[in-house]
């Protein structure tokens, strides 16, 4: 990036954001607009009608929205923020190389803002990136650091009426918290003061380019903090300088929690949080259930504590973390006890996260789940149909249709019937339903008193509608 203007002078310019409704570019704007740069945009979704809502809500906040047909270029000296994947031929970047704007990824302009930063406090991993980093930013927020947040989900705690999509925060310039992702290689990008490395598994990329790109971010964070839980993850550690390690399950863990302590219900859950420097312990009461959300609590803690916040204090805002949307989301519980579950689970591990808490309690499990893209189905299809096929029990039931698709020259030879089949493969229950309108009615016919139905996707909004509509004529 060396040919980049200097952040002042970058900043002083006028942004322009392609897709700008997506999980993470909205933040970056909105962290641009709350820092007072002009910032304009256009989205796909917008042209098409969908999530109406999302669009009304940047318009009322000051965002200029315009149609994905290049007409919202009109100067040089516009920044075109736009993904490092989008082809030439889209209008938009067709309008910019005529009028030789200059562009920058999303990844690009996040970790210049986080790199210019007093500190930055980067979330990397596998799963579970964007929960450890709305608990990391509801601690600083808590108490009294005024942080930046940048995150690619919504964060409850921070939503209000006038900015419903709250994944971003902006605070002051001295602490910027992010997630950091891997499986585009931008995490190379970042230098952070601490560097918070949570799983290490299958995903967007080899194992051999993951071990790869996370020992580098490791060597380049001042602090390093490193869940001892997960043994590739805790393989890296001879690459980092300094570290501070949490665990539930590893003795050594600096962070972690006293033995027999847990209590977990549906919904929450509660533990004592140990200190292994001092000995001293701390009564943890957290509004999430799950062993994995248990994790991403104490690393929120240890990434708080490697920033300066007392242990002490970062437990005791836990307890006012209200979640994230999407993320384990309860929708609602009908009168038969039927509830209904958004969720942004999409790689083998965050769905096992998800399943496996929902069958750590009574009650059948159904899961829609909706792959992000022809290309992630190829690369991680088989262990996606073991997840399921492993974790759900014989009683309950997979629906797949098919994988987001939103335009463009991906190959789409292969897709969810592949998956359906390993599934059945493997002894599981599933079927194959192209008809978003088709997987509602069989949803809602196939219900009984006691099931849990989950929601599961990323890259579409729209699942978060759906859920609600499922529910809706459920009750």
């Amino acid at each position: 990036m060396s040919d980049f203007p200097s952040p002042d002078e970058l900043f002083a310019r006028p942004f322009f954001f392609v897709g700008i409704g997506g999980s993470g570019m909205l933040p970056l704007a909105q962290i641009l607009k709350g820092r007072g740069c002009t910032v304009a945009g256009s989205d796909r979704s917008f042209d098409q009608g969908r999530t109406p809502e999302k669009f009304a809500a940047l318009e009322s906040q000051g965002f200029e929205l315009h149609p994905q047909d290049g007409s919202g270029i009109v100067s040089g000296d516009q920044i075109v923020v736009a993904s490092a994947a989008i082809e030439d031929s889209v209008p938009e970047i067709q309008q910019a190389n005529d009028l030789g704007c200059l562009r920058v990824t999303r990844a690009e302009l996040n970790s210049i803002l986080f790199n210019t930063s007093g500190a930055g406090l980067a979330v990397a991993g596998t799963s579970g990136k964007s929960t450890v980093t709305g608990m990391l930013g509801w601690i600083l927020e808590a108490t009294g650091r005024a942080p930046t947040i940048m995150n690619g989900a919504v964060m409850k705690n921070f939503v209000s009426p006038q900015r419903p999509f709250a994944s971003a925060v902006v605070g002051s310039q001295s602490l910027y918290v992010s997630e950091v992702d891997e499986s585009d290689g931008s995490i190379a990008l970042y230098g952070p003061a601490v560097g918070i490395l949570l799983n290490v598994s299958l995903d967007h990329k080899s194992m051999a380019e993951l071990r790869q790109l996370f020992g580098d971010y490791l060597s380049r964070s001042r602090i390093s903090v490193i869940n001892a839980d997960d043994e590739e993850a805790l393989a890296l550690l001879p690459r980092a300088k300094e570290v501070i390690t949490f665990g539930i399950d590893q003795e050594k863990a600096q962070i972690g929690i006293v033995p027999g302590s847990i209590a977990e219900g549906p919904v929450r859950q509660a533990a004592m949080v140990v200190d292994r420097h001092d000995g001293g312990q701390y009564a943890l009461r957290l509004n999430m259930p799950g062993r994995h959300n248990l994790s991403n609590a104490l690393a929120a803690i240890a990434g708080a504590a490697a920033a300066g916040v007392p242990i002490a204090e970062a437990v005791d805002a836990l307890a006012g973390f209200e979640g994230l949307a999407r993320r384990f989301d309860i929708v609602g519980v009908t009168h038969a006890a039927i509830t209904v579950i958004d969720d942004f689970g999409h790689n083998p591990e965050k769905c096992a996260a998800t399943l496996r808490t929902l069958r750590a309690h009574p009650g059948r499990v159904i899961a829609f789940f909706q792959p992000h893209g022809y290309g992630p189905l190829r690369q991680m299809g088989a262990e996606l149909a073991q997840t399921f096929a492993d974790v759900l029990d014989a009683e309950d039931r997979v629906i797949l249709s098919d994988p987001v698709y939103y335009g463009g020259t991906v190959d789409r030879s292969e897709g969810s019937e592949r998956i359906v089949r390993l599934i059945t493969e493997a002894g599981g229950q599933a079927d194959h339903i192209p008809s978003r309108k088709d997987i509602e009615d069989q949803l809602v016919s196939a219900a009984r008193p006691g099931d849990r139905i989950v929601i599961m996707g990323a890259r579409d909004d729209t699942l978060s509608e759906f859920a609600r509509r499922v529910f809706k004529r459920l009750s």
